[in-house]
C-alpha cells in the first residue's frame, strides 16, 4: 500500500491493479508490464500535445487529425506554432522521465532501508529477496536507454515534419537550444549521446544553414554593391566582442561549454537538472522565458554618440575645422556598459600625427558598415556551431566563403588592373593569385545572365554567387582625390580589419572544428586570411601609377643632351620638375588624410610604390638615350644624387626603393667586355631593351664591333622573366 501511494507513477498502478499484485508475487513480469506503460504514456503524451496545437491551428475540433499516425500529424503543425509545441513537448516529456527517475529513486531509497532491517532481523527469505531487488534495479537501469530511445524518436519525427529552412535565424537558433537541453536531459538520464536527436537536428540545421547562408550571401552581394566605403566611426577600444551576436563568447570561454542557460554554481559538484527540478519546476519553463532577451533585432541601426573626451583632446589639438561632424562621434557600444576610453593626451595625438597620416583622428579600427554587418554573421554563424558542433565544420566553410567573397570583392573593385603584371614587379605574389583563382572558381558565377547550360551547370552554379560591381557613386578617376584613395584606403583596411577579427578567433574555431576537418581550416587562414594586407600592394599600385606624371617625365628626359663634352655641375630640369610632383603627391596626401586616417604601412606602400616608379621611369629615360658620353653618364649621376637628396626629405622611407637599380644600371657604363657578359647574366632585373641600349649606346664607345654582337646575343639567349 506504502508502494502504491507513495511512487510518482501511482496513477499508472492505480489504473492497472494487477500490476501492483505483480510487484509482490511476480516481479519479472511486473517490470515489463512498467516498461510497456511508459512507453504508452510517451505515445499518448505527444500524440496530445501536438494534436491540441493541430486543432487549435486548424480553427476547427474536427476528429480527421486524431485518426492520423504521430508522423503525419507533426506534418500539420504550423509555422507559427511549432516552437510553442516543441516546448510543450518536451515539458511532457521530462515529466514522463522526472516520472521514471523519481520511481528509480524509490526503489533505491526502500532497498536501503529493507537492507538495513535484514541485517538487523531474521536472513529468512534474504537470498530471493535479495534475486528479486536486483533483477528490478537491472531492469530499471536497462529501462533508462529504452525510454530515452523512444523520447528520442518521437522528438526525431516531430523535428523532421517540418522544414525549418522558412525559419528567422532566433527562432532557429531556440529549436537549437531546445534540442541541446533535451540532449543535456538525455545525457543525465541514462549517459546518452543521444545519437538519434543530433543526426535529425544537423540534418535540419545543414538544410537550413545552406538556405540562409545562400540568402546571406546574396545580401552581401547587395550590400557590397551598394557601399560607397565611407567609414564607419567607432570607438577607437571597439571590439568585437562588444557585439550582442558574440556575447556568448564571453559567457562561455570554451567552446565545450553548453551554451543552455544554467544558472552559476559555486559548488565543485554540478548539480544534475534531475536534482534542480526534481520537486518542483521544468528545465524548459526556464528556455521559453529566455526566448525574448534573446530574440533581439541584432541588425537594427546602430546609435552614435560623442565621447566628451576624446571631443575634447581632439579640439585641445586641433580646431577639427576640417573634419565632418560625423568622424567626431564614436560607435556606441552595444548594451556593453563599458567604461569610456582614457582620455587622449595631446602629446600622443602629436606623436600620431608624426608616424601616421592621423592628423585630427585618433587611430580607431578602420572599417564600413558592410565590414560590421559580416562580422556580425559570422557572430550568428558561432552561436549556431557553438550549440551544435557536429556541423562545425560546414559552418566554418560557410564562414570561410563570407571572407572569401569580401576579398574578391574588394580585389575586383579597387585591385584589379590587367597592366599591373606587365610592369614586371609582381605585386600579386603567386599566393594570392592561387586565392583570387580559387574564389573565382568555386564561388563566383562568371555566366549569371547568360543563356543556361546544361542541368549539372545550373545545379553547380546554385552554390556560387554573381561577381559584385562597384557603386557609380564611388569615383576613382579624380586627380584631386589620389583617384579615390579615400575610399581604397577604407575598403582595402577594412579587410584587413576582418582578416584581423578571423585571426582572433582561430582558437575559438579550431577548438570545435573536427579533427579531420583541421587542414582545411589551417589552409584557409594560411592562403587566404593571411593574403589580405598583401592586396595593399596591387590596389595602391593603381594610385601611384597616375599620382606622378612619369610620361611627362620621360619626355623632359628626351630632351637632354647626353653627349656632353665637360662634367656639367647643375642637373637637368625633368629632376626639379619629377621632385614638383612629389611635393604635389604629399600634399594631396594630407588632403585625403582629413577625410580618413591613412595608417603608417599604407602611407609607406604608397610612397615606395611612387618612388618605384620613378627611378624605373628614370632607368626606362636613360635606355632611351641615343647617345652618351663619359661626362653625359656622369650628368646621370649628378641628376640621381639630387634627386635623391631632396626626396629623403619629402619621406622617412629608408632606404630609398629601388635605389641600387638606377645606381647599377649607370654604373654598368664602366665595365669590361668579359665583366659586361657576367653582368647581363646577373642582372634579370633590366628589361632587354635597357640592356641592349646599354651594349649598343654607351659600350659602345670602347669594345668593338664583335664583341657588342657577342654582348646582344647573350641578352637574346637569356630568358628573361618580367619582375
Amino acid at each position: 500500500i506504502f508502494f502504491l501511494f507513495s511512487n510518482p507513477l501511482k496513477f499508472i498502478y492505480f489504473n492497472n491493479m494487477k500490476l501492483c499484485c505483480m510487484f509482490f508475487f511476480f516481479p519479472q513480469t511486473a517490470m515489463d508490464q512498467l516498461h510497456m506503460h511508459f512507453t504508452q504514456a510517451i505515445h499518448n503524451t505527444v500524440f496530445q500535445v501536438v494534436l491540441g496545437y493541430v486543432e487549435l491551428c486548424s480553427g476547427n475540433t474536427d476528429t480527421k487529425f486524431q485518426k492520423l499516425q504521430y508522423k503525419d500529424l507533426c506534418t500539420h503543425v504550423t509555422p507559427d506554432s511549432y516552437i510553442p509545441c516543441l516546448a510543450d513537448l518536451c515539458k511532457a516529456l521530462w515529466e514522463v522521465m522526472l516520472s521514471y527517475y523519481r520511481t528509480m529513486e524509490w526503489h533505491e531509497k526502500h532497498d536501503n532501508e529493507d537492507t538495513t532491517s535484514a541485517s538487523e532481523g531474521s536472513n529468512m527469505g534474504t537470498e530471493e529477496t535479495n534475486f528479486d531487488r536486483g533483477y528490478i534495479k537491472k531492469k530499471l537501469e536497462h529501462g533508462l536507454t529504452r525510454i530515452w530511445q523512444d523520447v528520442q524518436l518521437k522528438v526525431k519525427t516531430y523535428l523532421l515534419g517540418t522544414d525549418l529552412s522558412i525559419f528567422k535565424y532566433d527562432d532557429f537558433i531556440f529549436v537549437l537550444d531546445i534540442i541541446s537541453r533535451l540532449m543535456q536531459v538525455g545525457e543525465e538520464f541514462c549517459g546518452s549521446k543521444s545519437e538519434v536527436l543530433q543526426e535529425s537536428i544537423r540534418k535540419q540545421s545543414v538544410n537550413y544553414f545552406k538556405n540562409y547562408h545562400r540568402t546571406r550571401l546574396d545580401e552581401l552581394r547587395m550590400f557590397l554593391e551598394n557601399e560607397t566605403w565611407e567609414l564607419c566611426p567607432v570607438k577607437s577600444n571597439f571590439s568585437i566582442l562588444q557585439l550582442h551576436e558574440f556575447k556568448f563568447m564571453e559567457q562561455s570561454r570554451s567552446p565545450s561549454v553548453s551554451p543552455s542557460k544554467q544558472p552559476a554554481s559555486t559548488s565543485s559538484k554540478t548539480v544534475t537538472l534531475f536534482e534542480q527540478y526534481c520537486s518542483d519546476g521544468n528545465p524548459f519553463e526556464i528556455q521559453a522565458n529566455h526566448k525574448d532577451e534573446e530574440t533581439e533585432d541584432v541588425l537594427a541601426s546602430n546609435g552614435y554618440e560623442s565621447d566628451e573626451q576624446e571631443k575634447s583632446a581632439y579640439q585641445e589639438y586641433d580646431s577639427d575645422s576640417d573634419v565632418p561632424e560625423e568622424l567626431k562621434r564614436d560607435y556606441v557600444d552595444e548594451q556593453t556598459g563599458d567604461a569610456p576610453v582614457k582620455s587622449i593626451s595631446r602629446e600622443t595625438l602629436k606623436s600620431r600625427k608624426k608616424s601616421d597620416y592621423s592628423l585630427n583622428k585618433v587611430n580607431a579600427p578602420i572599417l564600413t558598415n558592410t565590414t560590421l554587418n559580416v562580422i556580425r554573421l559570422v557572430g550568428k554563424y558561432m552561436q549556431m556551431m557553438n550549440i551544435l558542433k557536429p556541423i562545425a565544420f560546414d559552418v566554418i566553410h560557410f564562414m570561410s566563403q563570407l571572407f572569401d567573397y569580401y576579398l574578391y570583392a574588394i580585389y575586383t573593385f579597387f585591385g584589379r588592373n590587367d597592366s599591373l603584371e606587365s610592369t614586371g614587379l609582381g605585386l600579386s605574389s603567386s599566393r594570392l593569385r592561387t586565392t583570387l583563382n580559387r574564389i573565382q572558381e568555386s564561388l563566383i558565377d562568371m555566366v549569371s545572365g547568360r543563356r543556361p547550360g546544361p542541368k549539372f551547370a545550373a545545379e553547380e552554379r546554385k552554390e556560387k554567387v554573381p561577381s559584385p560591381h562597384l557603386s557609380h557613386l564611388v569615383v576613382l578617376t579624380s586627380g584631386d582625390t589620389l583617384y579615390g584613395l579615400a575610399e581604397r584606403v577604407v575598403a582595402t583596411e577594412s579587410l584587413v580589419f576582418l582578416a584581423e577579427q578571423f585571426e582572433f578567433l582561430q582558437p575559438h574555431l579550431d577548438a570545435v572544428m573536427p579533427a579531420v576537418k583541421k587542414p582545411f581550416l589551417q589552409q584557409f587562414y594560411s592562403q587566404t586570411v593571411s593574403t589580405a594586407s598583401e592586396l595593399r600592394k596591387p590596389i595602391y599600385w593603381i594610385v601611384a601609377g597616375k599620382a606622378i606624371d612619369y610620361e611627362q617625365m620621360l619626355l623632359l628626359m628626351a630632351n637632354v643632351k647626353w653627349d656632353v663634352k665637360e662634367i656639367m655641375s647643375q642637373h637637368n630640369i625633368y629632376v626639379d620638375a619629377l621632385l614638383k610632383e612629389f611635393e604635389q603627391f604629399n600634399r594631396r596626401l594630407n588632403e585625403v588624410s582629413k577625410r580618413v586616417r591613412i595608417p603608417l604601412p599604407v602611407s609607406n606602400i604608397l610612397w615606395e610604390h611612387c618612388i618605384r616608379l620613378a627611378n624605373r621611369t628614370i632607368v626606362e629615360g636613360y635606355a632611351n638615350v641615343k647617345k652618351c658620353s663619359n661626362e653625359g653618364r656622369a650628368l646621370m649621376q649628378l641628376d640621381f644624387q639630387q634627386f635623391l637628396m631632396k626626396l629623403e626629405k619629402l619621406t622617412d622611407i629608408r632606404p630609398i626603393p629601388d635605389k641600387e637599380f638606377v645606381e647599377t644600371y649607370i654604373k654598368a657604363y664602366y665595365l669590361t667586355e668579359n665583366d659586361m657578359e657576367r653582368w647581363i647574366k646577373e642582372h634579370r632585373e633590366y628589361s632587354t631593351k635597357q640592356l641592349t641600349n646599354l651594349v649598343n649606346v654607351c659600350l659602345g664607345s670602347h669594345i668593338n664591333k664583335k664583341a657588342r654582337q657577342k654582348l646582344l646575343a647573350a641578352i637574346d639567349d637569356i630568358d628573361r622573366p618580367k619582375r
